[in-house]
């Protein structure tokens, strides 16, 4: 979803930073052989990811839905020379594709996945993390930052994917439309809980900087 007119777009991604080669072939093979690729964060988001990484250099990441792992190698750029990035997702199918270029990435010893329930993921993993990205089920958003919000450390910052949902956040809300209703709580959530200072950037299909206090 583009927010921006179209050749506004264009401008802004074609000065920006180069996608580098590794993230273009996971790119096209995702294109190529799993269903939904749109899920992927593409290019520009995926250097906004990167940048953010490398200005916090976290120590400890969270990753909530890794998909095909791009977004995990974007945010794995700015982790520390001990840091760790944890990553979750339900689909054990897509596994063999992640490790696939994980292993090809220079942080292919510092990402670690899970396979299963990010709810009842989170709550065994011991760190306290200065990064989460949350892109994940929309209808367990709330849940998720309930989940992580304590295992957070001072001035870590929570990435929240998504927020905008094709502009459904500002239009009449379908009753039977229980992602749109969840977001709407979120980020209604973010903007209004004290333990975090919060903005909403409309990068794609929207995505919100929260910074714990």
């Amino acid at each position: 979803m583009h927010f921006l007119p179209e050749k506004i777009d264009d401008y802004v991604v074609n000065h920006s930073q180069e996608e580098p080669l590794l993230l273009q072939q996971l790119t096209r093979e995702t294109w190529q052989k799993v269903l939904n690729p749109r899920m992927l964060s593409g290019a520009f988001q995926g250097r906004v990811l990167s940048i953010i990484s490398k200005l916090i250099q976290p120590t400890t990441i969270l990753e909530i839905g890794t998909y095909t792992g791009y977004s995990a190698l974007c945010l794995a750029e700015g982790l520390t020379s001990e840091g760790r990035l944890h990553t979750i997702d339900k689909n054990e199918e897509l596994s063999s594709l992640q490790e696939k270029y994980f292993q090809k990435s220079p942080t292919k010893n510092q990402i670690k996945s899970y396979v299963g329930n990010a709810v009842k993921i989170i709550p065994t993993i011991n760190e306290k993390f200065d990064l989460v990205f949350i892109d994940a089920d929309k209808s367990n958003y709330i849940n998720y930052f309930h989940l992580i919000i304590d295992k957070m450390n001072k001035g870590g910052v929570i990435l929240s994917d998504n927020v905008l949902w094709s502009g459904k956040v500002v239009e009449k809300l379908d009753p039977k439309d229980t992602d749109t209703k969840v977001l709407l709580a979120y980020n209604n959530l973010l903007n209004s809980d004290k333990r975090i200072e919060t903005v909403l950037l409309p990068i794609r299909d929207g995505l919100t900087i929260s910074r714990v206090k």
